[in-house]
């Protein structure tokens, strides 16, 4: 008979290094004291470190930045059979924040007010929690060096980063204003504005341990960490805005397609039309490609299916999942942010049960090519808002009728 709780010690290491999630590894450590002494906590960069970035080079609009680490997980119920709930219930939290809060997964937009019966602590114990994806935002700080509160106050660009093992070193990637690539070192007293651009770049993510990023026409490089840029894939047309996501270990480009939509009512060319032109029009999405790359021959090749995947776009970070792990969600399916969609309460539900606000999220099936609002998908919107009673039943908090 096996004894785990005696296993060598080197080998412990090795099955550490094969675990791509930090809350994996807290699994694996959780096990037992011996195997927690075996194994150490994945080195980080501690929020002292992370402070204060200048913002030399990229943005004049605040004293410095604050970096701020963000997680997406799929809390589930250990072994649920119960198919009445859902399976999986999506949740980003802030961990780097003056305070953690809870998110909308897709967007940027805290959760304003959490139902009364909402645990204070959630108890890893009782529930199967698995990390999805993981983004970083900048946050301005004033004068007083102190973040600013709400999602008006972060600097807008997704930003990835790089980190050394050892976990004191560490290299950031963003989108400048003007659509070029922006790269800072720690150590560094200034951002560098990389001046390659032939096409202003769409996303930027972190893939097999590199910077990778795509233009607005699908062309796509490496970015080395001292700004040297490699071209991977040729461009890809049609479409109005690239993605760069990671799927089964593979790298996919999903290519949104926009249409401009007028309000109610005629338009005119005068001066009230100019006036209220933000108010008439209206970017809509109407569509997705989806392409992995073929890196032999440096082409997106085209995906006709995801199989039982599903893919999410939010704003700051791109990840995918399976939907079996999901009650009632079914592959093929991509959830997006969109300005189309939007509305001052996302979900409208009781005031005891909270609200999100913000931009709503769209469904877009790649088989059907049906496309629409969350709020069309009921079996969907489960994933995201309101929390599900299990997750105040399995802390001890009774259900309220």
């Amino acid at each position: 008979m096996v004894e785990w709780a005696n296993l060598p010690k080197d080998l412990l290491e090795q099955v550490s290094k094969c675990l791509e999630t930090s809350t994996d590894l807290l699994r694996l450590r959780s096990v037992c004291s011996s195997w927690r002494s075996s194994v150490g906590p994945k080195p980080h960069l501690s929020s002292g470190n992370l402070r204060f970035l200048p913002n030399d080079g990229i943005s004049h609009t605040s004293f410095g930045f604050c970096l701020s680490k963000r997680t997406v997980f799929r809390i589930g119920l250990p072994g649920s059979n119960d198919q009445g709930d859902t399976v999986g219930w999506l949740v980003k939290v802030e961990e780097d924040a003056p305070r953690k809060q809870l998110l909308n997964p897709l967007s940027r937009y805290k959760m304003n007010a959490l139902p009364n019966r909402f645990p204070r602590v959630l108890d890893l114990l009782n529930l199967r929690v698995c990390e999805l994806g993981k983004e970083y935002v900048l946050h301005l700080l004033n004068y007083n060096l102190s973040p600013h509160d709400g999602a008006g106050t972060l600097y807008m660009e997704k930003v990835v980063m790089i980190q050394s093992s050892c976990g004191k070193t560490f290299v950031l990637l963003t989108i400048h204003v003007s659509g070029k690539l922006a790269m800072f070192t720690s150590g560094d007293k200034r951002w560098n504005i990389m001046q390659d651009m032939p096409s202003p770049y769409d996303d930027v993510i972190v893939y097999k341990g590199k910077f990778f990023a795509v233009d607005n026409i699908g062309r796509t490089v490496v970015v080395g960490l001292n700004a040297d840029l490699d071209f991977v894939a040729n461009p890809v047309f049609g479409g109005d805005k690239k993605y760069l996501v990671e799927s089964e270990g593979q790298l996919l480009l999903v290519d949104m397609y926009l249409s401009i939509d007028t309000g109610e009512g005629s338009l005119s060319t005068g001066e009230e039309f100019l006036e209220h032109l933000a108010q008439y029009m209206s970017e809509r999405t109407v569509k997705f490609k989806v392409y992995k790359l073929h890196e032999e021959t440096q082409n997106w090749i085209e995906l006709k299916s995801l199989g039982d995947r599903v893919l999410f776009l939010g704003d700051d970070s791109t990840f995918s999942a399976l939907a079996s792990d999901f009650s009632g969600c079914k592959g093929n399916c991509i959830f997006f942010v969109d300005n189309f969609f939007y509305s001052m309460e996302e979900y409208p539900i009781g005031e005891d049960d909270g609200e999100l606000v913000g931009r709503d999220i769209g469904v877009f099936n790649l088989e059907t090519g049906c496309i629409g609002p969350l709020s069309n998908y009921p079996e969907y919107s489960k994933l995201f808002w309101p929390p599900p009673n299990w997750v105040f039943s399995t802390l001890g908090v009774e259900h309220e009728n």
